[in-house]
């Protein structure tokens, strides 16, 4: 097996915008609005929330705003009773219309573009130079959802999803960090030591998203300040992060949590692409994965590099495909951390097996075919098939084996287990790229999958799932036909 370099990588191009989602300052500045319709009636509102000096052009209905005008929520409103003036946009840094005239819309939007403003008219995009989303208020938290006008209804649809998953106590904490951030800047820290600050206020904050941050609080995160202006560089650390079997939705949110607080990110060639777009766009991102069979990384070396860059003071994030604890040389890497006097923490990951299982719909632990689950290696330090597996075990038939890494093996561990007493009729199944777009799968006997292998495609995960649990997925590809995930 030939050696491989690390390689320093990018972070994947976001794909493209609909739009540029823009969070603007108003607070003492013009906004002109034009119409009394409801829905000019709820744009009043956001704009005036917003802390604008707000320029109500109502037409002959000012009624409309009358509770409006009396008790802004911020910034104060204006309504004249007429219809507006191209000079009534001098000066804004918004103008918004709620008007039925195509024409009149035409050169509201002209009028505003001539004087530089950007402009929006209710309900014809075409006329837009900005858009209003579905808001959830948790304010200084504020999120925005926007379909680009395509579906406002999913859109909101959205945001209430998002409302559920918020607790409503994280707007008192957006609030202190506000509170807090002047106490916080006052110390001139290192932008390294600001975040590590920021990152403890973050755990303590989503530990206890309903509690409403006290003095305590702000002391004690006081006397973390104290602690990382006399260390002077934060603290090194390592996070070994199960990346799961390749779809992103199944990562954890400890997962994610590390992903964007990492500065660097040492991953393996199993992490999909759709992982690495949850990290942290800062972070550095280094490849140092193995091939099976092909070019790889030393062990060694990841090592080495996962103690050096963490007494440097870094946050290190050691991504694993499946779970870091099952067959990831995790063992390895934790204890070059520990003699280091480098912290490791472990975050565990939907292992390459459950990922494979239910893709399939089928349960590794059927209790009318499964007393036990083991995992095995197929594939020792040297490459070969492992000397020193328990045939007597895999040859159990209450069993299920699930076999990693024996995509060249395979061969022999079917000659070694059915020597031991494997019934040659035990359900077999060789799934490859498990919960990916990508992923195909065979389903055959032990006695026939080695050679049916050749028709997956030659790169990528192999895991094969071995057991009378299986069973159920025999006649999906009885006819010998190839089955796709």
């Amino acid at each position: 097996m030939s050696a491989r370099r690390p390689e320093t990588t990018t972070a994947r191009r976001i794909d493209r915008l609909a739009t540029l989602p823009l969070f603007h300052k108003l607070e003492g500045r013009k906004v002109v609005l034009a119409g009394a319709s409801e829905g000019a009636l709820w744009k009043a509102e956001l704009l005036a929330a917003a802390g604008s000096e707000l320029l109500i052009l109502s037409g002959d209905q000012p009624g409309a705003f009358g509770g409006l005008a009396a008790d802004p929520p911020a910034g104060s409103v204006t309504v004249l009773p007429r219809a507006w003036q191209a000079d009534d946009l001098d000066g804004a840094a918004l103008a918004i219309a709620d008007i039925d005239s195509l024409e009149e819309a035409k050169a509201f939007v002209a009028a505003a573009r001539q004087n530089g403003v950007p402009v929006n008219v209710v309900d014809k995009p075409e006329f837009c130079d900005f858009a209003f989303g579905s808001l959830v208020n948790r304010s200084p938290l504020v999120i925005a959802i926007s379909t680009d006008g395509a579906a406002p209804v999913f859109g909101q649809a959205i945001r209430a999803k998002i409302e559920a998953l918020l607790p409503a106590g994280l707007k008192a904490w957006a609030q202190a960090a506000h509170d807090w951030r002047p106490m916080v800047k006052a110390r001139e820290l290192a932008f390294p030591l600001r975040r590590d600050f920021w990152e403890r206020f973050t755990s303590r904050a989503l530990a206890e998203p309903q509690r409403q941050p006290e003095e305590n609080d702000r002391r004690d995160l006081a006397r973390v300040l104290d602690e990382i202006e006399r260390g002077g560089t934060p603290n090194g650390r390592v996070t070994l992060v199960g990346a799961g079997p390749g779809d992103p939705e199944l990562l954890t949110l400890k997962a994610i949590r590390a992903l964007q607080s990492a500065d660097i990110i040492l991953y393996d060639d199993l992490v999909s692409a759709g992982v690495l777009e949850l990290a942290r766009r800062e972070a550095k991102r280094m490849l140092v994965g193995k091939q099976g069979y092909g070019p790889a990384v030393k062990q060694d070396d990841i090592n080495a590099m996962l103690v050096s860059l963490a007494g440097q003071g870094k946050h290190v994030v050691r991504l694993k495909g499946g779970d870091p604890g099952i067959f990831g040389r995790a063992g390895e890497e934790i204890e070059a951390c520990h003699r280091a006097g480098i912290p490791v923490t472990i975050v565990p990951g939907i292992s390459a097996a459950q990922g494979a299982a239910a893709s399939l719909g089928l349960s590794l632990t059927h209790r009318d075919h499964a007393r036990r689950l083991q995992f095995v290696t197929g594939h020792a330090r040297d490459g070969k098939l492992p000397q020193d597996l328990d045939w007597k075990a895999l040859a159990d038939p209450a069993a299920t084996t699930v076999l990693y890494m024996a995509r060249a093996t395979l061969p022999l561990f079917r000659e070694k287990a059915l020597a031991a007493g494997l019934d040659p009729a035990t359900p077999a199944v060789a799934v490859l790229g498990a919960t990916t777009p990508t992923e195909m799968r065979i389903a055959s006997t032990i006695a026939h999958l080695p050679e049916r292998l050749g028709e997956l495609p030659s790169k990528g995960p192999v895991l094969v799932l071995i057991g009378h649990a299986m069973g159920a997925a025999l006649p999906a590809a009885s006819s010998g036909n190839l089955a796709h995930g």
